[in-house]
């Protein structure tokens, strides 16, 4: 499968998605539109079991004006699905046969543990946690995973969620102390059933919109410097705050909160309790977000069954960082040679004890030599100040925040006061020592870069020896260097400051005598 062009209709207990979707093999998958209509089906069920007549109608009318936009955008391909509101409605075959007759979509009823294995397929293949617990709670299940490895082991299905817990527990608008205290002795309870995930001490990896909800709040209370939830991690103690805070506020005050959806200040609060059960039945101290859920678990699903190739959930950042250095310009050719002169530097830096060799400082500067400067695209002048923004301020699959700003301080490095200066927000995200190894990293980079600034790869390889006092760096190259030699004189300074000696450059065109500068 090298181009599809798809929609999914996620047919929820709390609300009723269209994501329209378009996966080509170079460039992966990519979100092209996303509709939501909140219709809490949830509520529609009649103590009888079945769902109203007024609910099926709230069902119909969405689906007839998503059938309106896929036609507007010529999408033939579709895959409806139902979850939790449709599954525990005892007429849900008079439904699905009613909206096939009326509308012509066919739905599919998913299981409890289907539901559950496809937020485990998002999850795997675009976050770089190898282990964890997920948790997918939307209005009327919630879904348990545990993978370790990246290999799922045990999955269920709960069938409370947000909306179901709010009307069974809630009386009013929002929570009471009281009707707090049985809401979370019930879940309590019920997460004490599953004896695979107590104790295990995993991050736990929440799915869904309340979980992005309760993302975006603490980024606005913190004053977040970047964008973006996924791969976002939340202390314990902070949900903890967050629940007292959330806990403290009237419904009114909760519906004008920046970073709330208006339309689940009622259902937050009962969301973020069931989260902080999760992490203390789990004895978990992180709590990580994705943006990916069931539906990107579909569409994944789908594709792997037509090409096993086309994602690698064990190796998440390296499919997406070739992606984005493809979107930005940048050719395969180009990523693989700048990494590969970026590790001979820094292998014959730490040959010479000038750096100390590590295997993952030399992983994080393969990553970060991927996308060097990528900010040029948009404009050379100022390359690096594109670069760490586009870097920092977009979702890149298979890193959390701190690797992500760290990438971009790597990327994005033209000097020390820049460096500084990007920095200056992320105080307290790395210690001492990571700062000023990434400011060194940043320096060998800029170095490799001003090797093939012409953009013709005409350097073959990179030798360096101490000779009197200074480091002498051999550069063999295939042509001529004028413009390389004029970068390189320029910017070798920075890589001077980060091996704290001064370095003389020979190049050698391959096949002539030794130049000497």
């Amino acid at each position: 499968m090298h181009d599809l062009k798809t929609a999914i209709i996620d047919i929820g207990s709390n609300t009723i998605r269209l994501v329209l979707y378009h996966y080509e093999k170079e460039q992966g998958l990519r979100e092209l539109g996303n509709i939501k209509t909140v219709a809490r089906l949830r509520t529609y069920i009649l103590p009888s079991g079945e769902m109203s007549e007024e609910g099926i109608q709230v069902l119909t009318d969405t689906l007839l004006t998503f059938k309106a936009m896929l036609d507007d955008f010529e999408i033939v391909d579709v895959k409806a699905v139902a979850t939790a509101a449709i599954r525990q409605a005892t007429n849900r075959d008079q439904i699905i046969t009613q909206m096939k007759e009326r509308i012509g979509i066919q739905i599919e009823l998913l299981t409890g543990e289907e539901e559950a294995y496809f937020g485990y397929m998002a999850v795997a293949y675009s976050m770089g946690t190898p282990s964890a617990v997920t948790i997918d709670i939307g209005g009327g299940s919630t879904e348990i995973t545990i993978f370790k490895d990246k290999q799922i082991l045990k999955t269920h299905s709960f069938p409370f969620g947000t909306v179901s817990l709010k009307q069974h527990f809630v009386k009013g608008d929002i929570l009471n102390s009281s009707e707090r205290k049985a809401l979370i002795a019930f879940v309590k309870e019920q997460f004490m059933s599953l004896p695979w995930i107590q104790g295990v001490q995993l991050p736990i990896i929440a799915i869904g919109g309340s979980a992005r909800n309760i993302a975006q709040i603490h980024q606005q209370q913190c004053k977040y410097p970047i964008a973006s939830i996924h791969g976002y991690e939340i202390p314990k103690q902070d949900l903890e705050e967050l629940s007292n805070y959330l806990g403290s506020m009237s419904f009114d005050g909760l519906k004008q909160l920046d970073g709330l959806s208006t339309d689940r200040a009622d259902i937050i609060v009962p969301a973020l309790e069931v989260f902080i059960v999760l992490m203390e039945v789990v004895q978990s101290e992180v709590f990580q977000l994705t943006k990916k859920g069931l539906r990107e678990g579909l569409i994944l699903q789908r594709i792997l069954d037509n090409d096993e190739q086309a994602f690698d959930k064990f190796n998440v950042f390296e499919g997406n960082v070739r992606r984005l250095a493809r979107q930005y310009g940048r050719s395969e050719v180009e990523v693989d040679y700048l990494m590969n002169l970026a590790e001979q530097l820094y292998k014959e830096c730490c040959h010479l004890n000038y750096l100390t060799f590590n295997d993952e400082d030399l992983q994080l500067i393969r990553k970060a030599a991927k996308v060097f400067n990528l900010g040029e695209y948009i404009e050379l002048s100022s390359a690096s100040q594109h670069t760490f923004y586009l870097i920092a301020n977009q979702s890149i699959e298979g890193l959390n925040h701190k690797e992500r700003v760290q990438l971009a301080l790597l990327a994005s490095y033209k000097n020390k006061d820049y460096y500084q200066r990007f920095a200056s927000p992320f105080v307290g995200w790395m210690n001492r020592e990571e700062y000023r190894k990434t400011r060194d990293f940043g320096a060998v980079l800029k170095f490799v870069y001003a090797l093939n600034v012409s953009k013709r790869n005409i350097v073959s390889s990179i030798k360096m020896q101490k000779d009197n006092g200074f480091a002498r760096l051999d550069i063999f190259v295939k042509k001529n260097v004028a413009a390389e030699r004029y970068q390189v004189e320029r910017h070798k300074k920075h890589l001077e400051r980060a091996i704290k000696t001064t370095i003389k450059i020979n190049f050698i065109e391959e096949g002539w005598k030794q130049d000497d500068n």
